[in-house]
């Protein structure tokens, strides 16, 4: 087997499967959960009744559409609407009706690293706000926010939803929200959804449905190993498992191999073993209280402008601006 400073990577797919597996104990990242299978399963899972985050900001959305959108404007009121992470807008379209209707002066810019995301997504907007001016930006959040952030003598809103920000350790998330707020202007406003704590046993639930669609959208990232770099993975070998810490507000998600097995991956020219029960981490959705949110926006030089929040407070929207 060729040594790891021998290898040259053709993508990062390809260096950060070779440094997750030969690691120990072993990581995927779940960004590479998503390819057209993937894309179609997280639309699946955000359908799912157990997925309550999904509702939850939809209401959140649906009942403060008039506020959100005032506050959007408020000062200078011309924006262009940035969102991270787009999807397939189904959340975002409350607002974007609202402000349609209401003749708001505003671009929509929807970025995403799916190009096919992307595709659908303004195939459905044109269909539904044909009006509208979108312009969507497909790449990194920050390497598309940097070129957005070229366009002088508008007002941005940032749009990050369904809770992402939770994918991200502490450490990381203050990390991200500071290149944020580097790339934000004094009346810049970043609305972002924190995934609040809660009943303990609503969390896994959301995370571990009884029709297998988390499994498989879990798995995916062993599928696309399969399919991209040539791996031999047999998917029914290993078991999605959910764990929840109430304490932290961490849940994770591992893939655990029901029996010893060695794993081919052609293209990386590796041979991987696994002993029984042996684990992959793939991801973590972290849970907050306002404590641990006040602190990650003070961390990150941003203030808290104001925050919505569904009836029973266990979704909440903040609007963040430059501290």
């Amino acid at each position: 087997m060729q040594k790891p400073t021998e290898l040259l990577f053709k993508t990062q797919f390809e260096e950060d499967v070779h440094s997750g597996l030969t690691d120990f104990p072993k990581h995927l990242s779940s960004k590479y959960f998503y390819d057209e299978k993937g894309d179609k399963l997280f639309q699946d899972i955000m359908h799912m009744p157990e997925y309550y985050l999904t509702q939850k900001e939809y209401d959140i959305l649906l009942n403060h559409t008039a506020k959100i959108a005032q506050l959007f404007a408020s000062g200078n009121p011309k924006f262009r609407l940035i969102e991270l992470g787009a999807g397939d807008g189904k959340k975002t379209k409350i607002l974007l009706k609202h402000l349609l209707e209401n003749n708001f002066d505003f671009k929509y810019q929807p970025i995403d690293i799916s190009q096919n995301v992307l595709n659908g997504l303004e195939a459905s907007l044109k269909r539904e706000l044909p009006q509208m001016t979108v312009e969507p930006q497909q790449g990194t959040y920050f390497e598309a926010l940097e070129k957005l952030n070229s366009e002088n003598g508008s007002k941005k809103i940032i749009l990050f939803l369904g809770s992402n920000i939770g994918n991200l350790l502490h450490e990381q998330a203050i990390d991200f929200l500071k290149s944020v707020q580097e790339l934000m202007q004094k009346d810049d406003l970043f609305f972002i959804g924190f995934d609040m704590k809660k009943n303990p046993q609503t969390i896994l639930d959301a995370y571990n449905d009884q029709t297998g669609i988390t499994a498989a959208f879990n798995k995916n990232v062993l599928a696309r190993i399969n399919k991209e770099l040539g791996g031999n993975f047999n998917l029914d070998k290993f078991l999605h498992w959910e764990v929840y810490d109430p304490e932290s507000g961490t849940a994770k998600s591992y893939l655990v191999a029901k029996e010893a097995q060695s794993v081919s991956i052609n293209k990386l020219n590796l041979l991987i073993d696994f002993d029984q029960w042996e684990t992959i981490h793939t991801e973590i959705s972290q849970k907050y209280d306002d404590k641990v949110v006040t602190w990650l926006a003070e961390k990150a030089n941003l203030k808290i402008e104001t925050e919505f929040s569904d009836v029973e407070k266990q979704y909440k929207n903040f609007v963040l601006r430059k501290g």
